[in-house]
């Protein structure tokens, strides 16, 4: 932290005071929330172990011992990949502070009617996936616009909005999927789309790791639609770091009143943005389409995109931060199924989500507010100094 401090009109134009900050309390700062977070949220979940009657040293060598494995590790990356693809489309709401809730109902529509398309066309391998590809990012982007325009012109809350529409597309899904969509099996209870032709199944990247000398355990796989979450990271870091409209998203999210009257289309971009999110959204659910199930049925992984506000939260709207946060929350849920075989209740793992996301909101918010007192300080400091 520095802070500069010229003299006034006539005053000694000479005199500038110069504070800054030692290093040593910069890189303090910068680990101290991370650091405060970490321990926070193992002190919560061991309280809950003691509670459950569990040491929590044993139960946490025996996560990191079979989440170190191989087969664990490939799953758990497969696992990430969706909970990413959330993440990241809640934090393209959260940089224009908009607080896209509607993830949820944005991927089960989208993954729904993308499954139906695929499965109702034929086309070359390539361009079969990219299909259900579109399908998806324009349902997603589509079911968000809606709140998009009812924000833009009613002024509703994209809050209440997108959590209604998550309860209106469920519906929508189960309607369509048990009066039009399924295709019904003799003698099987279950509910699903056609299956998809081989033409619209992502190849897994097995071959990928046989060419690193890695060979993936009998009946597990490195998903490729990992590939699709590194491209989407990729653009969403170049669309909030170096592109003119990420500077205008982040400049309505400080404050739009100043936006608006620096040039900045406020409306424009909120529907823009929207869109972008819940296209992202699009994309969650087609992991498990394209890569496992190749359709969609009463089977379908449903809370991904509530989980998905976690990921984001704990990412810091970084890529990079996302990606660690996704690994985490599907390391844990991995870990989950570990415990069920040492007699751990499986409600440990949701105690351990929860106290990770709410240590780092109340960690970093605990340091911004350390590092803002600090820069006040400095510059009465400096501002003392010149009136002396």
């Amino acid at each position: 932290m520095t802070t500069t401090v010229e003299a006034p009109p006539g005053g000694a134009p000479e005199r500038t005071s110069r504070v800054a900050a030692p290093l040593g309390r910069r890189v303090l700062l910068a680990v101290a929330a991370p650091l405060a977070a970490a321990v926070f949220a193992l002190l919560v979940s061991s309280v809950a172990l003691l509670a459950s009657g569990n040491p929590p040293l044993e139960v946490y060598s025996k996560m990191l011992t079979d989440g170190t494995q191989l087969r664990s590790v490939l799953i758990t990356i497969n696992n990430a990949v969706p909970l990413y693809l959330a993440g990241v489309a809640v934090a393209i709401g959260f940089r224009m502070a908009l607080f896209n809730i509607g993830v949820e109902g944005q991927y089960a529509l989208a993954a729904l009617l993308a499954a139906s398309v695929g499965a109702a066309v034929q086309l070359p391998g390539a361009l079969h996936i990219g299909l259900v590809l579109l399908v998806a990012i324009a349902v997603g982007a589509s079911w968000a616009g809606v709140a998009a325009v009812l924000k833009v012109t009613r002024g509703v809350s994209e809050v209440i909005s997108t959590i209604l529409l998550n309860v209106i597309a469920a519906g929508i899904a189960a309607f369509l999927l048990a009066e039009h969509l399924q295709k019904r099996v003799e003698g099987s209870n279950n509910s699903a789309t056609p299956p998809l032709p081989e033409s619209a199944r992502f190849p897994n990247l097995n071959g990928l790791l046989d060419g690193l000398g890695i060979t993936a355990p009998q009946g597990t796989n490195l998903g490729g639609f990992v590939l699709v979450a590194i491209v989407v990271g990729v653009l969403y870091w170049v669309l909030v770091n170096r592109s003119l409209f990420g500077f205008e998203m982040k400049a309505v999210g400080i404050n739009p009143f100043a936006a608006r009257a620096s040039g900045v289309h406020t409306k424009r971009t909120t529907v823009i943005t929207l869109l972008l999110s819940g296209g992202v959204a699009g994309l969650v659910g087609l992991a498990q389409v394209l890569g496992t199930s190749y359709s969609y049925g009463l089977s379908f992984t449903a809370g991904l995109g509530f989980t998905g506000i976690g990921v984001a939260l704990l990412g810091r709207n970084s890529p990079i931060g996302i990606a660690f946060a996704a690994l985490l929350f599907a390391f844990l849920e991995r870990s989950s199924s570990t415990l069920q075989f040492i007699d751990v209740p499986t409600e440990i793992y949701v105690i351990m989500q929860g106290a990770i996301v709410l240590s780092v909101v109340v960690a970093y918010e605990a340091v911004r507010r350390i590092a803002a007192t600090q820069a006040e300080r400095a510059v009465r400091h400096a501002t003392e100094e010149i009136a002396a």
